[in-house]
């Protein structure tokens, strides 16, 4: 079983920010879609009920003739979609696992700013919950293993906590460089190289325009407003569209910190990079984690990148790969 230690990038991809820019670059884009067409899988659309009239888009792949060892539903991070170069690399990976997987669409992402309204923040876990049992049911899963990408990887296991309630038949986690602490994430990102906010500024931004286009009687924020800087955009965000008080309490809404996971019972193993320039390696170091859950701390790997080669492979969807095929039946 490979673990942390056993990511040894050249040297040429041991800076962090090679690491993270690289890695959501267009080679890995078209590399995971070259993998994905390798696979030999089949992928469909399906739109899923999020409850309370929501709808979710995702995407089904599954081998013809395989019968599957069980189902990876994956989740990308804030501002990527079901097409990131992760998310298609690591479902290529698991479908050569013998699993089928579903590459979820956040609300607002990969396109889908038509299908709701309402905007996309960090506290809806609910319509994941529910867009997750939906896909459970209407596929007839029994096993169901989820992985995670920063955002993703919070999401996931907010889900883990959530996942007997909702009657999920959940085995197992991975989260690779899940957000943590949102509040001292901001914190660091304003004293962080200004590529990063610039990156994530720009996609939201981008974000918020479509769907001005989309429903105008709706939103009219102007232009200033989408000028404000990241913190003062959130909390824009929060008051005016989240239902919070502060941007403080919605940080803290999905907050995963601290003791915050102590109820989690579905086995969870983390990948996280001790250079990560988006999520420090502190926000981890006292992070009170369940019996159940483990914490793998690399060397190298910037933001969910982990490239072992310039070619674009990737170190954590073999990790991830190897993580949930572990925890299913063998074929």
């Amino acid at each position: 079983m490979l673990t942390a230690a056993d990511f040894q990038p050249p040297r040429l991809l041991r800076n962090p920010h090679v690491q993270s820019v690289l890695g959501s670059s267009a080679l890995r884009r078209h590399r995971g879609l070259r993998a994905l067409a390798a696979s030999g899988a089949q992928t469909r659309e399906l739109i899923l009920d999020g409850g309370n009239g929501v709808r979710l888009q995702g995407w089904h792949s599954r081998v013809p003739g395989v019968q599957p060892r069980g189902m990876a539903l994956l989740l990308h991070g804030w501002e990527g979609s079901a097409e990131s170069g992760y998310m298609r690399m690591a479902a290529a990976r698991l479908l050569g696992c013998g699993l089928e997987v579903f590459r979820l669409n956040f609300r607002d992402h990969g396109g889908t700013h038509h299908l709701n309204e309402d905007l996309f923040h960090s506290n809806r876990l609910d319509e994941v919950v529910h867009a997750a049992a939906d896909m459970v049911a209407r596929l007839r899963v029994r096993d169901l293993v989820v992985a995670g990408y920063s955002l993703g990887g919070n999401f996931a296991l907010r889900l883990g906590l959530r996942a007997a309630v909702a009657g999920l038949p959940l085995r197992h986690i991975a989260a690779v460089c899940p957000l943590v602490d949102p509040a001292r994430t901001m914190d660091h990102m304003e004293r962080a190289p200004q590529i990063y906010d610039w990156y994530f500024r720009r996609k939201w931004r981008s974000s918020l325009l479509r769907k001005r286009e989309l429903f105008p009687d709706r939103y009219g924020y102007d232009d200033a407003t989408l000028r404000l800087d990241m913190r003062g955009l959130m909390g824009w965000l929060a008051q005016r569209h989240a239902g919070f008080g502060s941007v403080e309490a919605y940080f803290d809404s999905y907050s995963i910190a601290g003791r915050r996971l102590a109820a989690l019972d579905v086995p969870a193993d983390i990948l996280m990079s001790r250079d990560d320039p988006v999520i420090p390696i502190d926000h981890f170091q006292d992070w009170q984690l369940p019996a159940c859950a483990r914490l793998e701390v690399a060397s190298w790997g910037g933001h969910c990148a982990f490239l072992e080669s310039l070619n674009g492979d990737g170190f954590a969807e073999r990790w991830v790969a190897e993580r949930l095929c572990a925890a299913l039946p063998a074929g």
